[in-house]
């Protein structure tokens, strides 16, 4: 039976990992501040942004396209 109550082994990230995860850091950071600088919607729609998730309702109807 094995313990699984020990903590994994921890392994070094390479150089050419750690830059891309230090670019794609640097790139939601950057996403993070241009929607922050964006105006706020009057009278939009509540939830996720229906364009982009592919459905959209109104009035209790949802439509896929």
């Amino acid at each position: 039976m094995s313990d699984d109550t020990r903590a994994p082994q921890q392994r070094e990230i390479p150089p050419a990992a750690q830059r891309a995860l230090a670019e794609a850091d640097e790139r939601r950071k950057a996403r993070e501040a241009e929607i922050a600088k964006m105006p706020t919607e009057l009278g939009g729609r509540d939830g996720p942004e229906p364009v982009r998730y592919g459905d959209w309702e109104k009035k209790g109807l949802a439509i896929d396209f």
